[in-house]
């Protein structure tokens, strides 16, 4: 299971720091939209997960069976993308020198057993960023209209749909999210603004689904009906069949380009393993008896909510 770390800034194996890190994700017991941006060092810019393997390998099976759905690209942003993959490069290389090695034109994991020839991939550099690593990325670049989606690898995005996002201006993207025109918008772009190459940011995101899968296309439900929706998930057995999703976040501005990466970093529990560690249960419960049913909707939470609740408040103490 994949294990942030203790200080919530790269990964760790410890059942100890995974109770640490969900304990704080859910310290307390109210529900506020934020952006929650925290400063981040370079150095944990990258997270190589326990599960790192078996992720890059289900990127290359989407990549394959599905490439226009997980990866699309702006015509002229090839510089940018290029740009990318340079700093992500000397990034693993320096890093993580024990998993990754360059040879002439080509890149080498050697944990997997993974290589990949840079000169095929000249025409969208980005599309071979995103193999290297876990996280899914996003790149933003500068436009009259504000900063844009210009090409992205998303292999598991969260009920979102990458191509049709692209060429979209940031605000437009985040449209469907409740509130961010009033709560989110100034901030974000502040944050644009003000990011410098060498202080990266990260923040966290949260919610529950109803599938362990990490690639998780948009889904409509035609009723708000749980016993409908649902019919298998009840109060008794919300534990297996629900799932605690986690988003780590990076913003890193690009300097040559004035672009921004956004990084995406996904890791699922088995939401009975989450709420086994004390006062969790009662905090998450809390949290969702507050947040807005338009936010529980867009989170896709709302169709399984009463059961939800009526699980937490069964077992919280």
């Amino acid at each position: 299971m994949p294990t942030p770390a203790t200080s919530m800034d790269g990964p760790s194996t410890d059942s100890f720091a995974i109770e640490q890190f969900v304990t704080r994700l859910f310290a307390v017991k109210h529900w506020r939209l934020a952006m929650g941006l925290q400063p981040l060092r370079l150095e944990d810019w990258i997270e190589l997960g326990p599960d790192w393997a078996e992720q890059l390998q289900q990127k290359d099976e989407l990549l394959t069976q599905c490439y226009s759905e997980v990866f699309a690209s702006l015509p002229g942003s090839e510089a940018a993308q290029q740009e990318v993959l340079d700093l992500l490069v000397t990034h693993l290389l320096q890093y993580f020198p024990q998993h990754y090695q360059q040879q002439d034109d080509w890149l080498i994991n050697t944990s997997t057993g993974q290589r990949w020839r840079c000169s095929e991939f000249a025409d969208q550099p980005l599309d071979l960023a995103g193999r290297l690593v876990q996280e899914d990325l996003c790149l933003l670049l500068p436009s009259e209209a504000g900063y844009q989606l210009a090409a992205a690898s998303v292999c598991f995005p969260s009920r979102w749909s990458m191509p049709e996002k692209l060429g979209c201006p940031v605000a437009e993207i985040h449209q469907p999210v409740p509130g961010y025109d009033r709560k989110l918008a100034r901030p974000v772009n502040q944050v644009f603004q003000r990011l410098q190459p060498a202080y990266p940011g990260y923040r966290f995101n949260w919610s529950i689904v109803d599938s362990p899968a990490l690639f998780l296309p948009p889904t409509i439900h035609s009723t708000e009906n749980s016993a409908l929706i649902h019919p298998t998930i009840t109060a008794e057995n919300a534990g297996e069949q629900l799932w605690l999703r986690i988003e780590r976040q990076t913003l890193r501005r690009l300097s040559v380009s004035d672009g921004i990466l956004f990084t995406i970093h996904t890791s699922i529990y088995p939401l009975v393993e989450i709420v086994a560690y004390p006062t969790v249960a009662g905090n998450l419960a809390a949290i969702l008896r507050q947040m807005p049913s338009e936010m529980q909707q867009y989170k896709s939470i709302l169709p399984f909510r009463d059961v939800l609740l009526n699980y937490l408040e069964s077992i919280s103490f």
